[in-house]
């Protein structure tokens, strides 16, 4: 199955990689193409456009005026923590080694990685320099952990945000990169889950930690009591819309090259999140008379989320039926799952990304077979690769629900979850960074 061997392909090759004095002599070098570095390159940049400004837009649309800043402030430097935190050991933890659960330290601070080192790609025989590998996926990490700061938005302490924040990118999203991405020895890329770019690893992992951070923080003060509606719903709507673009980097950069594949990526990222989006509004417009911006916004992020592990592997006509989805169920996510789980998850991660990406990683198993348009191979099997799935999304689940609360805890006692009671009614912006959005 072509792109179910490219994704599992990336941590393969870097292992072939370190093994390469063992190969015959006479093996040809491999060859880094100029287009795929410009490409990746490119899609590493499209990144950081979705997360900051994208994601931060985004959030900070969705709060009061008196907390905009401090979401911008906690998605700009919790992506900057994790980015130092990936070149000192993360990247080694997560791409080095063949143990089931997590690498080694023989990468530690990009030890060995130089300008002449390469990380392998879909294409046997051609690669990427090692250093543009090591900065694409150092945005993915940044934005995971930039993802949760919105369950946990208006009430939490910064430093106990960037405190979490670094144990949870230890604990729980090493391990899971690893064991989904990393070759041969990661548990779940041996069970043969599939995950083009980051369903389990990104989304259900980021949505696990922010429901748990609702319910372990508490509820905003005032919560079910007191109007608490988005106060710019443009800056949401300009971040959604740079989410959108910037996801083409997140998915059809994953491809690692500029080739087919990651055309298919792309087509499926464009027709996935349009569905979504028409799916939202007609539930909006069925259920309450009309359709709002920001139900459309919500619905762009929810088709992205539900096509992400999909994106290489299923067909167009498949990207367009998870979208819509997705799209429904997140609906659901945010209103009637919402209040069984009695958690104020402030702008819905949980409800988002976690069910969306639960859906997509399913479906992913779905629609990933040749019979409805997918890449599968010829005897692929619907019910195998659906257990396979749902097998990476409880570990997932199971594995950043615990990590998430001894974080939780270990923070607690550190520095306390909540900023105090007055500071939180002043808001954010003042008492935690001494500055006002909206001055005059």
């Amino acid at each position: 199955m072509k792109a179910f061997k490219f994704r599992r392909g990336i941590g393969a090759g870097l292992l072939l990689l370190l093994a390469a004095p063992l190969l015959h002599a006479t093996a040809p070098a491999p060859m880094v193409d100029k287009g795929d570095v410009a490409w990746m390159l490119t899609s590493t940049l499209l990144v950081l456009l979705m997360t900051v400004p994208g994601l931060a837009l985004f959030y900070g649309g969705l709060v009061r005026a008196k907390n905009v800043l401090s979401v911008l402030m906690q998605v700009l430097t919790v992506f900057s923590l994790l980015l130092l935190l990936w070149v000192a050991y993360g990247y080694s933890l997560a791409f080095s080694g063949s143990g089931a659960v997590i690498g080694n330290f023989a990468k530690l601070f990009l030890h060995g990685v130089t300008k002449d080192t390469l990380a392998a790609t879909f294409t046997p025989g051609v690669s990427l320099p090692e250093y543009v590998f090591v900065a694409f996926q150092a945005t993915f990490a940044g934005i995971t952990g930039a993802l949760i700061v919105g369950a946990l938005a208006e009430r939490m302490r910064f430093r106990a945000v960037l405190l979490f924040a670094a144990i949870w990118f230890t604990f729980a999203y090493l391990p899971i990169a690893h064991m989904v991405w990393a070759g041969p020895g990661g548990y779940l890329f041996a069970k043969g889950a599939l995950d083009f770019a980051g369903g389990t690893v990104v989304h259900i992992n980021a949505g696990v930690a922010g429901l748990v951070g609702a319910w372990l923080v508490g509820p905003r003060l005032g919560f079910g009591r007191e109007p608490m509606k988005p106060h710019n719903v443009t800056f949401t709507m300009i971040g959604a819309a740079l989410l959108w673009v910037g996801w083409f980097g997140f998915n059809a950069g994953s491809n690692l090259e500029a080739n087919a594949g990651a055309a298919l990526a792309f087509l499926n990222t464009l027709l996935a999140t349009a569905a979504a989006v028409l799916a939202w509004l007609a539930i909006e417009a069925v259920r309450r008379g009309h359709a709002s911006m920001v139900g459309g916004a919500s619905g762009a992020v929810a088709g992205l989320v539900g096509i992400t592990p999909a994106c290489g592997t299923v067909g167009p006509l498949g990207a367009i039926v998870i979208g819509a989805l997705a799209s429904v169920c997140c609906v659901w996510g945010v209103t009637g799952l919402k209040k069984l789980l009695h958690a104020d998850d402030a702008l819905d991660v949980f409800g988002v990304h976690g069910v969306g990406g639960i859906v997509g990683a399913l479906l992913t198993g779905v629609f990933s077979a040749p019979a409805l348009g997918g890449t599968g191979a010829a005897d692929y099997s619907v019910i195998h690769q659906l257990g396979v799935q749902a097998l990476g999304v409880a570990i997932t689940v199971l594995w950043s629900g615990v990590v998430s609360v001894l974080g939780y805890l270990v923070v607690k006692v550190v520095f306390g979850l909540r900023v105090p009671y007055d500071a939180e009614r002043e808001g954010l912006d003042i008492t935690s960074h001494g500055e006002s959005a909206y001055d005059g």
